[in-house]
């Protein structure tokens, strides 16, 4: 799958253009975009790097189609709805866990952190809401370096430019 975020000129309203293997495209409707990277990207580059599915982009790549989404072209494929339900149901419970770990790795990002140690103390407040706590510090650091430099990639952008990130194809076990 692979996502254009477009870069508008005024910098306050965001979208992305989600182009699927087969050929669908839907127009992700996100809104308000902050002042660094639309949130839909931070996510993006979170969810990829840290190798969570369970958020917004894991449910998309697995067929979710979401009420922020436009269908704008291609055939969409024999049981889609069902399909997208299923997607949206096997990660409801980690969508909230998607939403906070985009606020841990954006905060250990900002902060510049690189300490393990540092990590876990951030998560253990950013992720008190949930039962489980954990987290890989070394991806959460990956994560952080890697939303840091989209975020430089995205600045460098020119109104009307836009960043095209893919989202990695699961391996098949043959």
């Amino acid at each position: 799958m692979r996502v254009r975020f477009p870069r508008l000129a005024d910098g306050r309203r965001a979208y992305s253009i989600v182009e699927r293997a087969d050929g669908v495209r839907f127009r992700v409707h996100e809104g308000v975009a902050s002042s660094k990277i639309p949130h839909d990207l931070v996510h993006f580059v979170v969810e990829r790097e840290t190798g969570e599915d369970g958020g917004f982009w894991g449910a998309v790549a697995a067929g979710a189609v979401f009420k922020s989404m436009e269908h704008l072209d291609g055939r969409r494929p024999p049981h889609a709805a069902a399909r997208s339900a299923a997607a949206i149901l096997a990660r409801s419970d980690r969508l909230h866990r998607a939403e906070l770990m985009a606020d841990l790795v954006d905060q250990v990002a900002e902060e510049r952190i690189t300490s393990a140690v540092q990590v876990r103390v951030i998560a253990r407040e950013v992720l008190a809401t949930l039962p489980d706590d954990r987290v890989d510090e070394q991806r959460v650091i990956a994560a952080a370096e890697a939303l840091r430099q989209v975020a430089e990639r995205w600045a460098a952008l020119a109104p009307g430019d836009e960043l095209v990130v893919d989202w990695p194809q699961k391996r098949r076990c043959d």
